[in-house]
């Protein structure tokens, strides 16, 4: 009997969320072709644009991939929810402009099979199998744009801190960069980073 029955078995329990060590790697072709794929499940990203959209900001921080590799729904979702609390709580919701800069196409699959006692009775599985569809991913390459805050001068810093731990959520190690603005940001004084870390 396969794990993809809706009998339920006492004593047996489908596995947890699998790691995403098993989908960070870039190791096939790219599948993306919903109209023939059933039941992708929906995305875990509320909005892709967070603050003040309408004002314009002169300083822009962003946040750069340094690997290439899949990041799943649900870190960036962790990430934008992350730099998002952070601004709100030390700027407010009217400073700044986040947007998340790459959208989740990779359709993740995983061939599920049950857990518990006597599972392996039950639950054999072919090996390598196609597997159902349990999720989706962006692909990163190295180099590439991965979320922008635009600020302004005063906030720079609290940009960059919201970015540091927003990278966290990544499974790829991040570069932080200044895409407009950097002059303004040379302005900074000792007092001024001091007030920051108070």
């Amino acid at each position: 009997m396969s794990a993809s029955n809706s009998v339920r078995i006492p004593g047996v329990r489908e596995m947890a969320r699998k790691p995403n060590s098993m989908y960070r790697r870039v190791k096939s072709q790219a599948y993306t072709r919903r109209e023939y794929v059933g039941g992708v499940p929906n995305l875990r990203i509320v909005r892709f644009e967070t603050g003040n959209r309408k004002a314009k900001f002169p300083m822009t921080v962003t946040l750069i991939a340094k690997e290439r590799c899949h990041i799943r729904h649900n870190a960036l979702e962790a990430a934008r929810i992350t730099a998002t609390r952070h601004l709100t709580k030390r700027i407010g919701p009217k400073a700044f402009h986040m947007k998340i800069r790459i959208y989740p196409h990779i359709v993740l699959r995983e061939n599920k099979q049950a857990t518990g006692a006597g599972a392996d009775r039950i639950s054999q599985g072919m090996r390598g199998a196609f597997g159902k569809n349990v999720g989706t991913a962006a692909r990163v390459y190295e180099g590439q744009k991965l979320i922008s805050i635009h600020v302004g001068p005063d906030n720079f810093l609290r940009a960059k801190d919201a970015l540091r731990k927003a990278s966290m959520k990544f499974p790829t190690p991040c570069q932080i960069v200044v895409d407009k603005g950097k002059e303004l940001g040379k302005g900074l004084d000792v007092l001024e980073v001091l007030r920051f870390f108070r």
